[in-house]
């Protein structure tokens, strides 16, 4: 395992150190079990101690009196828990500032575990910031090899599962797998990852959907099958990074990533960017931030970013209407999608792009522009079909012929009331999309003719032939 950045910050003399972190305790005995330096650990309840030890060193419960009392020393490394808490006192700024050139000179380090970033300016030239690597694949795998002994082996394929865990969160997954299957169970640590990922309240985890219950689309299907090779492990082949998903309404734009996530046997996790939003300055910036750390560290998921026109509505404004926040988070956003290394599967979905900046749309930021269109002919009996075995109606194939400009959505909606009436009062019940939305639509293709690439196969000749036959 690469050596985190932390440790070489120490080695290379930094006197302060902010980590952000959930995981303390790893972090402390990192810390102190990495280099050659004296570590010691403070917090609030139990004062100063040696890292790794329960014993009290000092009953030092003031943070100004523990920078102080390693001051003079030498080659020491001070661990402070929750410093974020006290980083707003007076005396401990002015301490702080006092004492941390000369910690320079003495090979002192004060190591603060923090949460989140929280650093006034006053401390801002002071501090180095860094953040705490979760728990790589070979830890995850020595977790297993501790909680399974001699008779149960570690799993490569849970250690993948439960990337993105700490630690802590790590052991217990293994430990409920352990005590349900008497082994370390893929799915059982998955169900425990997405309570956790829910947990953050960032990220949502959805379940995935069969391919089979997607119908039509077949030229988006096969290009997903054809570059899905890219995944397998050990492929040379490039992988996908981004796809768009842009076009009509009710046409299985969301079904196509929840059937990409079951493809791929990965998690799927939406992202709501709208809801990250806080009412506090900087908040949204930096649970935007928190959730694209989530994705890194949990690796191999598709992110299911819906509607993604509305998430970034008002990006446009300038900043006028919210004080630049969402300007920031869109900034965020791009940065991120081009410079992240994560194996994610990033699926945005949209209605209309035509209104967001160019930059979101360049080449480089999607591996491909997809347009949804209204099914085809063939595309609804195929759907007509799916329908039926799910609700146990005996629809016609024939009534594919009646719906054109019927989106996916309302073909449900029509095999859902033909459960209670007549499939002809069912059908005259629904006006389809394609009339109501005839203008809009029409705008919609327009744009994605020389933009997009279209996810649904053009009808058949034969199909048309057998369409002018029935007008006749």
């Amino acid at each position: 395992m690469a050596q985190p950045i932390v440790i070489d910050y120490i080695n290379a003399g930094f006197p302060a150190i902010l980590l952000i972190t959930h995981e303390y305790d790893r972090a402390e005995e990192l810390i102190r079990s990495t280099g050659s330096w004296e570590t010691l650990a403070w917090d609030c309840v139990r004062g100063l101690r040696v890292a790794g030890q329960t014993k009290v060193l000092a009953e030092v419960l003031s943070p100004v009196a523990a920078v102080k009392y390693i001051d003079g020393k030498r080659d020491v490394v001070l661990v402070c828990h929750n410093l974020h808490f006290f980083l707003n006192d007076l005396e401990l700024i002015q301490t702080l500032q006092i004492l941390l050139p000369k910690y320079k000179s003495l090979g002192l380090c004060l190591v603060g575990l923090c949460p989140t970033l929280s650093l006034r300016t006053e401390l801002e030239k002071l501090f180095v910031v860094d953040d705490l690597p979760l728990p790589s694949a070979g830890e995850l795998m020595q977790i297993q090899a501790d909680l399974g002994g001699r008779d149960i082996a570690p799993r490569p394929l849970a250690a993948s599962a439960a990337k993105g865990l700490t630690e802590f969160e790590a052991e217990g997954a293994f430990a409920l797998s352990l005590y349900r299957k008497r082994d370390f169970d893929v799915n059982e640590i998955g169900q425990v990852k997405e309570q956790l990922i829910r947990k953050s309240g960032v990220l949502e985890c959805y379940p995935a959907s069969p391919v089979n219950e997607l119908g039509g689309l077949s030229v988006l299907k096969e290009y997903i099958a054809d570059r899905a090779k890219a995944f397998q492990p050990g492929s040379p082949l490039p992988r996908l990074k981004a796809l768009l998903l842009a076009g009509v309404p009710g046409c299985g734009k969301s079904l196509v990533c929840k059937t990409v996530s079951s493809f791929l046997g990965w998690p799927l996790i939406r992202l709501d960017i709208g809801a990250l939003k806080g009412s506090l300055v900087g908040e949204s910036e930096r649970r935007f931030r928190e959730a694209t750390r989530i994705i890194e560290a949990i690796g191999e998921a598709v992110v299911w970013v819906d509607e993604i026109e509305k998430q970034f509505a008002g990006v446009q404004s300038g900043g006028r209407l919210d004080a630049g926040v969402m300007a920031a988070m869109f900034s965020h956003w791009l940065t991120w999608m081009e410079e992240t290394t994560s194996p994610a599967l990033i699926m945005a979905t949209a209605n209309d792009v035509s209104g967001m900046p160019p930059e979101f749309l360049r080449a480089g930021r999607f591996d491909k522009i997809w347009f949804v269109d209204l099914p085809t002919r063939e595309e609804r009996e195929e759907i007509l079909a799916i329908f039926n075995a799910r609700y146990g109606t005996d629809i016609p194939a024939d009534y594919a012929w009646k719906m054109d400009g019927f989106s996916g959505a309302e073909i449900e909606a029509f095999v859902r009331e033909a459960c209670f009436v007549e499939a002809e009062t069912a059908l005259s019940g629904i006006k389809p999309l394609g009339e109501i939305m005839r203008e809009e639509i029409a705008n919609i293709r327009s744009w994605a003719k020389t933009r997009a690439q279209w996810a649904n196969r053009p009808e058949s000749a034969i199909s048309s032939d057998r369409r002018n036959i029935r007008q006749q």
